[in-house]
């Protein structure tokens, strides 16, 4: 709160952005503004719901100030930025960016909203940076649906990789420190996206799909027909990092791309990954402003599962996936918060100096536990239960009133 408290004028605000947080935090079954109301001790849902709503602060800074934090932190000139981006399952279409799209949360097209994530991740520690929600040409075209939801007039169409662009450069402009960028295939076949990284002077592990085509001295060719016509000397046996059962050992093999040139110069190689077991394949445009070897391209892909670990993280123990929010505001206010709340997991788990002898280090789960136990619950106020189940059904029996009434209207 000493970090973002500045954003706040007024100490009502303050205050409940501290109970906000508190309550994410706190292992609340489901996670809303009527739940976390009543964790805070609150007499009612309506502070919490204004502070999504309509009491003025801007959450970009707030998302500023966290990137500050982490920073200050965890800052290590070896970081990687990781860009991905997770879907949360919608019912109907008035939730803002909502539409019929492919999810990789589910795998398949959902009616579902779609965002795009920064997470910075060093060997030690990974912490959730910024977002951006993924706004489709149904929404971003239709007036009426944008006004509906809130979404500002200077917004406008953008594609995942431009979104992952913008933020990015908003982290290299706030002087982070930070030499990698890692991504999944529809950040690594998107050449736009590439070329800013090397202007930034950033290094990438971005993957491709097998059908991408690289220029070598024998002309153009798919990086499938490459790796199916390498020697097995090619292929090194190496860890992509440590897991909860063991190093990810693949093999891997890279070549040499000298003829991938531009008005930046660096090294240009093709990352190639096999699995051990099945023999399936993965690929990589990589690039760096000076030589690396083989191992350090393939710490750099290992790191990119650091967000999926931050969203299990955020989504089970947090609530990212949980707001029930329609309105663009909202949704950037609640996501900033959880946000915030993760990169204190993230900056709590990394001060530990020492591992104690026959434990592992604190976890973010385990530390959220601990905290909510030792620290929020001696110390929070408590609101009559009995109040807040009346409260509940009340306004849940004007809810099926105000559908009963106006299903009559239009029904027989």
């Amino acid at each position: 709160m000493l970090t973002v408290g500045g954003r706040f004028r007024r100490p009502e605000p303050r205050r409940r952005v501290r109970d906000f947080v508190r309550g994410l935090l706190a292992p609340l079954p489901s996670k809303n503004c009527w739940t976390i109301a009543e964790h805070a001790g609150d007499s009612g849902p309506d502070g919490m719901q204004d502070l999504m709503t309509r009491v003025r602060w801007d959450d970009a800074a707030v998302r500023a100030d966290v990137r500050a934090f982490v920073g200050e932190h965890l800052g290590d000139t070896e970081a990687v930025l990781v860009i991905d981006e997770t879907g949360d399952l919608k019912k109907g279409r008035h939730t803002v960016g909502v539409q019929r799209q492919y999810s990789g949360t589910a795998g398949k097209i959902e009616n579902c909203q779609l965002s795009v994530h920064l997470v910075y991740a060093t060997d030690t520690a990974h912490a959730m940076l910024d977002t951006a929600l993924y706004l489709p040409k149904s929404w971003s075209d239709d007036p009426h649906r944008r006004t509906r939801a809130g979404v500002p007039a200077q917004v406008r169409f953008a594609t995942k990789p431009q979104l992952a662009s913008r933020m990015i450069t908003s982290v290299v402009t706030a002087g982070l420190p930070c030499r990698w960028v890692a991504g999944d295939e529809v950040y690594g076949n998107d050449p736009r996206l590439a070329a800013g990284l090397r202007h930034h002077r950033l290094g990438y592990v971005l993957a491709v799909s097998c059908s991408h085509q690289v220029t070598t001295g024998l002309g153009v060719h798919r990086v499938d027909a490459l790796a199916a016509g390498l020697p097995a000397t090619a292929w090194q046996c190496v860890s992509a990092g440590r897991g909860a059962k063991g190093h990810r050992w693949y093999d891997w093999a890279f070549t040499a791309l000298p003829h991938a040139t531009d008005g930046q110069d660096g090294h240009h190689w093709l990352l190639i990954r096999r699995n051990r077991r099945t023999g399936e394949l993965a690929f990589y445009r990589c690039w760096s402003p000076q030589p690396v070897p083989l191992h350090r391209l393939v710490a750099v892909a290992g790191r990119r599962w650091r967000i999926e670990e931050s969203f299990q993280t955020a989504k089970t123990g947090l609530g990212l996936d949980q707001h029930q929010h329609r309105r663009w505001t909202s949704w950037h206010r609640w996501t900033t918060l959880v946000i915030l709340a993760h990169a204190f997991l993230a900056v709590a788990t990394a001060s530990q100096r020492h591992q104690p002898a026959g434990l592992i280090r604190l976890t973010s789960n385990e530390l959220r536990h601990l905290f909510h136990v030792l620290i929020i619950e001696p110390t929070r106020r408590r609101g009559d239960p009995l109040l807040w189940s009346i409260r509940r059904r009340r306004h849940q029996a004007r809810a099926m009133t105000s559908h009963y009434t106006r299903q009559a209207l239009t029904e027989p």
